[in-house]
């Protein structure tokens, strides 16, 4: 097989790279985020204009009044937030909305810092504080969601429960944070997520996340996307009066902020997201290349089936996916490991998440669905025999996963490169 010229591509892997030669005339596009402008001939601000953008959202609400026009003295708030194992970068959030919330009227011991746990463990008070930011962590009150101690506010017309914990069902105003980005099952990350399935049960969140095996249940899509439109019932059940939601450059640094009405806000964030990171393609490839970026985001497989499930918008029919990512850490998650460990077959994974969804087991499940359409090599620090136990391809260099890629496709195969696979989306 002979080539006349060759791209070098360097895609993040651990803390280093993973370096490949490519045909250049088989390349039919790399994916990065686009250029765009935020606002008009502005440039998008720098990270370091962080504070800025956020007191720009909150000043032009969409879809609700002025957040200091909205609360009452005496009101008991709560403001909703990630937990330890999401980007969003509280600590440069929450101190202007506690400005607004000040400006209002409102005193520190009316306001509660509610870290929406979902299905994840507890936060020891180092990582409290390290979320909150100092100013927050010693002028509230910081504390974990406890799905052991909620109140039952109803069922959505799908079925799922909407139970939310205590403190956050008994408040008077709900302002939710996050920060939007694709999510391969619910369409995107931020608005009511922080509530549901943030605050509530396992129990809710299996039922809710069962729905994941539906066709529209995918990122980049919130209208028809079952699963997204019941968690949002649930805000006509448990009321959000106020949303700050922010978008991240691949560096987990704010770029841009939306404030107001949960979903209106949200979806003016969603669009800005799709502004610079879904990208176009001319067709779909025979082969995809793809990085979940590095480190920390290739620490396991459970992390790096981020980008696997973007790149499968990229690829054909009986394609070629190169999934890259060290994964020192192996897969990553109890269930997930159980599952897909347990599994004779791909097929199985998917007859078991309809029958019994389990968090975690839903990712395997994932896998399986993106193995339906596409063969996966994965170029990682994992040993080969296990690799293939999991029904992926095992390799240790990339070079030699693409060529062995292009003898199986043939000389003229056309290909994709997704060099931030978790974070660019690919569209027809």
């Amino acid at each position: 097989m002979c080539y006349n010229l060759f791209m070098k591509i360097k895609l993040g892997y651990g803390s280093g790279f993973q370096s490949a030669d490519v045909p250049e005339n088989n390349i039919i596009k790399l994916l990065k985020p686009n250029e765009i402008s935020r606002k008009g001939s502005q440039e998008i601000p720098a990270a370091s204009d962080a504070p800025s953008i956020v007191r720009e959202a909150l000043a032009e609400p969409i879809g609700a009044h002025k957040l200091r026009d909205m609360v009452q003295p005496g009101e008991k708030i709560v403001i909703i937030t990630s937990d330890i194992t999401r980007p969003m970068p509280t600590w440069d959030v929450v101190p202007h909305v506690l400005d607004e919330l000040y400006t209002a009227g409102a005193k520190a011991g009316d306001i509660s810092l509610v870290f929406a746990l979902g299905s994840h463990r507890p936060h020891t008070e180092e990582e409290k504080l390290h979320l909150a930011g100092e100013q927050a962590y010693y002028e509230i009150s910081c504390v974990d969601s406890n799905p052991m101690d909620c109140i039952h506010m109803g069922v959505t017309s799908r079925g799922t429960p909407i139970d939310i914990t205590r403190i956050v069902a008994e408040a008077d105003r709900r302002i939710c944070l996050g920060n939007i980005e694709y999510h391969y099952f619910a369409g995107y990350s931020g608005g009511i997520k922080a509530l549901m399935p943030g605050a509530s049960t396992p129990e809710a969140i299996q039922a809710n996340h069962s729905m994941m095996v539906d066709e529209n249940a995918c990122a980049g899509k919130l209208d028809g996307n079952p699963l997204r439109e019941d968690l949002e019932e649930a805000a006509g059940i448990c009321n959000i009066d106020f949303i700050v939601n922010v978008v991240l450059d691949e560096h987990k640094k704010i770029i841009h902020a939306v404030a107001g009405g949960v979903i209106k806000a949200h979806r003016r964030g969603c669009e800005f997201l799709d502004s610079l990171y879904k990208v176009d393609i001319p067709e779909r490839a025979d082969i995809v290349i793809v990085s979940q970026g590095g480190a920390p985001k290739d620490l396991n497989l459970y992390q790096t089936q981020k980008a696997l499930d973007n790149s499968k918008h990229a690829v054909k029919d009986g394609g070629t996916i190169i999934l890259v990512g060290a994964c020192p850490e192996g897969l990553g998650q109890k269930t997930f490991e159980e599952w897909i460990t347990e599994a004779d077959k791909p097929e199985d994974l998917i007859k078991r998440v309809r029958e019994d969804f389990k968090l975690g087991g839903h990712k395997a499940a994932a896998i399986a669905m993106v193995l339906q359409r596409a063969n996966i090599k994965l170029v990682s620090e994992m040993d080969p025999d296990f690799v293939r136990s999991i029904f992926l391809e095992p390799y240790h260099d990339l070079q030699t996963a693409i060529l062995d890629a292009l003898r199986e496709h043939g000389r003229d195969a056309s290909i994709i490169i997704m060099p931030y696979g978790g974070s660019t989306l690919p569209v027809l």
